[in-house]
């Protein structure tokens, strides 16, 4: 900038010349991050929805040389008419999307009323997904046009892994890549033993098996899967998907032959970590089990693993191998003990901030 500047160039408060843009700043963001969800469920919609997904090296870390032509020849040949299918069951006709975009954007809305009491108009709150739309860099300059200098990013993934977490922030460091004034940034940390949320688990759980009309033998806690490799790598969402069992199992009082811990969704022919879910629930069946529930306090909101992986899908395993009543009791969605739990997170890693 030139030292030398005619002081007639200034406004008259002297803090900027009269022909400099407009910058609003001074205000916070919140960006709520999710996995994400086709935009329709037809062969060419869901072909780009799994073909942006399975081309993350997050998510699948084979060489590209191996799984390229696997994905563009096979995968994306035959999944997407598949799930499609699968999605159909499941769609917010009224919306015209998946849950998963539903429900985020009610937590989204939620916490945006929240935020208002505590805050009032200072804090702005969005909501983006990984994988499809609304795209996490968007977001993040939507934020930025309302003048939030100080973005905060919550992942929602109880349990951290590279494939979850940081693959979504990895999308938000691209945007901000792009950007000459970049906002300060902070990212929440993964809760997977936070009392609050172990709590609201634990009591979402409760009202759920009071309403049902049978008491499980066993409740199976169903975790989403990832290759046992990433594990041996280091990845440390297994250990906290373990201790979040843990806590649960021990805030019921169960046993473990009672209260069992499994992983699901589990994709070609690598070991994935174990227990399998639908293996677990096939033998559960089999060895005389009559009764069951199960739960997926992974997952923030209900989506195709939810409630058609698990509450279809599983269902028709443990019925069609001798079991008789079956329950899958919902995540926390946007239910008052799920924002019991986005709010507490968010407030406290806002402090300093507000």
């Amino acid at each position: 900038m030139n030292s030398q500047a005619d002081p007639s160039s200034f406004e008259a408060s002297g803090v900027r010349p009269v022909d400099h843009p407009v910058v609003r700043t001074g205000r916070i963001g919140v960006l709520l991050m999710n996995l994400g969800t086709p935009e329709a469920t037809d062969y060419w919609s869901m072909r780009r929805y799994l073909k942006e997904f399975l081309s993350d090296r997050r998510v699948i870390e084979t060489p590209r040389l191996i799984w390229w032509p696997v994905l563009n020849l096979i995968v994306l040949s035959t999944r997407p008419g598949r799930k499609g299918r699968d999605y159909e069951t499941i769609w917010n006709r009224d919306r015209n999307e998946g849950p998963l975009k539903t429900i985020t954007r009610a937590q989204a809305e939620d916490l945006t009323s929240h935020l208002r009491a505590v805050a009032g108009d200072r804090v702005s709150v969005d909501w983006a997904m990984r994988y499809g739309k609304p795209e996490v860099g968007p977001r993040i300059q939507a934020l930025l046009d309302q003048g939030c200098d100080r973005i905060l990013l919550v992942p929602l993934y109880p349990q951290y892994s590279a494939a979850t977490s940081a693959t979504a922030c990895d999308q938000a460091f691209r945007a901000l890549m792009q950007m000459r004034w970049q906002p300060t940034i902070r990212i929440s940390p993964p809760y997977h033993d936070d009392p609050v949320y172990i709590d609201a688990v634990v009591a979402s759980m409760r009202r759920d098996l009071a309403k049902l009309d049978f008491e499980p033998e066993v409740i199976l806690v169903s975790f989403h899967g990832v290759p046992k490799e990433y594990l041996l790598k280091g990845d440390p969402y297994h250990c906290q998907c373990v201790k979040t069992w843990r806590l649960m199992r021990e805030a019921f009082g169960w046993p473990e032959d009672r209260f069992r811990i499994s992983f699901q969704s589990r994709f070609g022919p690598d070991e994935w970590l174990k227990p399998y879910t639908d293996e677990t629930v096939k033998s559960l069946a089999e060895s005389s089990v009559k009764r069951m529930a199960i739960v997926a306090p992974g997952f923030t909101a209900d989506c195709l693993e939810t409630l058609e992986e698990l509450d279809v899908e599983n269902r028709e395993i443990f019925l069609h191998n001798g079991g008789e009543s079956f329950a899958y009791l919902p995540c926390l969605n946007d239910s008052e003990d799920g924002m019991r739990v986005i709010r507490h997170i968010v407030d406290r890693e806002l402090q300093g901030w507000i």
